[in-house]
């Protein structure tokens, strides 16, 4: 079984699930909260397997800066899926859809809003630990 495959099963009941090797890595928090905490944290992550619930241009821009080796999606935007894709990441996904919706299904997402225009992922990062900071 490859490291997505272990991934992909053991997703059920988290949100995330990194995989390598056979080490798997969960989080059951929402958004991009588990990917901000393991670059905040220095979990070297590089070269795992991720699966994930939903993912977004700002997972995506995360993904690539912490040097993911390859994605599976339940939910996957098409904006996520072009930065995967011109980074070299290798995604898959269950539904592809045009942009994340905010949690009130209302609008989109306010993690996607905020990098919508941007294009590398260090300064994508800045701006998503800036609003998170902002938040707590």
């Amino acid at each position: 079984m490859t490291d997505l495959e272990l991934a992909k099963r053991n997703l059920a009941g988290h949100t995330i699930c990194l995989c390598k090797d056979g080490r798997l890595l969960t989080s059951d928090k929402r958004g991009i909260s588990p990917m901000m905490d393991f670059i905040e944290e220095d979990c070297d992550v590089a070269g795992y397997s991720v699966a994930d619930k939903i993912v977004g241009k700002a997972a995506a821009f995360l993904f690539v800066l912490a040097r993911i080796r390859e994605v599976y999606a339940e939910v996957l935007s098409a904006e996520g899926k072009r930065v995967l894709d011109e980074n070299g990441i290798p995604c898959s996904f269950s539904a592809l859809t045009d942009k994340i919706i905010n949690r009130k299904g209302d609008g989109m997402c306010p993690m996607e809003t905020l990098v919508q225009k941007e294009t590398d992922p260090e300064r994508a990062y800045a701006l998503l630990k800036k609003k998170l900071s902002e938040n707590s």
